[in-house]
């Protein structure tokens, strides 16, 4: 299995940070911290510099698209891929139009997580803005 590159997980639902966690690591990527909320995941992502924050849409505090705005303006070499149970396609074009790298839909599988992260990769520093 070949390294990927760093990430950090940041969703309130500790079960779905558990499962990105086991998706990550069996697809080459070390997971390098993780986060309940908004708050912890900029600090986590300033101090640890990850690769790719995979970033949960709906949090308590602020929401996922305010992460995204901090994130952009205060780690902009990190690529932000947003995961949400919401699919519309308002919602994945207000994520993309923000500056993530990706979007995984809810409920997801590994291929679909690693897939995304390794073009969120591809496309430089930043997602499309």
């Amino acid at each position: 299995m070949t390294f990927k590159g760093t990430a950090l997980l940041v969703d309130d639902d500790a079960s779905i940070r558990s499962l990105l966690r086991v998706i990550l690591r069996s697809e080459g990527w070390a997971v390098v911290g993780e986060a309940p909320n908004g708050k912890q995941a900029i600090e986590q992502c300033k101090a640890l510099n990850p690769d790719v924050v995979c970033l949960d849409m709906i949090m308590p505090g602020m929401s996922g698209l305010e992460v995204l705005e901090v994130l952009h303006e205060e780690v902009p070499e990190s690529r932000v891929v947003m995961v949400s149970s919401d699919a519309s396609m308002n919602t994945v074009c207000e994520a993309l139009g923000h500056g993530a790298a990706g979007y995984i839909v809810k409920p997801f599988n590994a291929k679909r997580v690693g897939d995304t992260l390794v073009q969120a990769m591809s496309r430089g520093n930043r997602g499309v803005r």
